[in-house]
């Protein structure tokens, strides 16, 4: 059932897509006067507009009805119970872990185990950290008078 509403689906753009493109546009007029106002006559007295707007509006009216039924039949056909599906971490249901207890009696942070060799020593005194070098005084521009 799907495939035949494909196949028309198709169909029914190309038609709009020619009934488009066969309409006149605002600045059509400008051109009859240099005997473009001859072709009018195919669609009758009235002109083209007429016939082609509402046969346009239709088939847009036909191609947008069979995109929603489209939509809808894939929807529910793929699954049944897509309202009822279990969203896990999205679902508004969810609620938040509660927070531990912090025990009364021994509230002391424990200290992190030592490890040896990791990380290197600081120097103990202050004999042993180098000096920053020392600088010569920027040199002064004789002064004239």
């Amino acid at each position: 059932m799907l495939f035949v509403f494909n196949i028309l689906f198709v169909i029914i753009a190309i038609a709009m897509i020619a009934l488009v493109l066969m309409q006149r546009g605002a600045g059509a007029s400008a051109g009859s006067g240099f005997g473009g106002g001859a072709s009018a006559t195919v669609f009758g007295a009235r002109g083209s507009s007429n016939f082609l707007s509402k046969a346009t509006k239709w088939l847009a009216i036909s191609f947008f009805s069979i995109t929603l039924f489209m939509a809808w039949y894939a929807m529910h056909r793929a699954n049944p119970n897509a309202l009822d599906m279990d969203l896990g971490v999205m679902g508004a249901q969810q609620q938040a872990p509660a927070v531990p207890a912090v025990p009364q009696g021994d509230a002391a942070v424990p200290a992190a185990p030592a490890v040896s060799g990791a990380v290197p020593q600081a120097p103990a005194d202050a004999a042993t950290v180098p000096s920053a070098p020392a600088q010569e005084p920027a040199p002064q521009a004789p002064q004239t008078e």
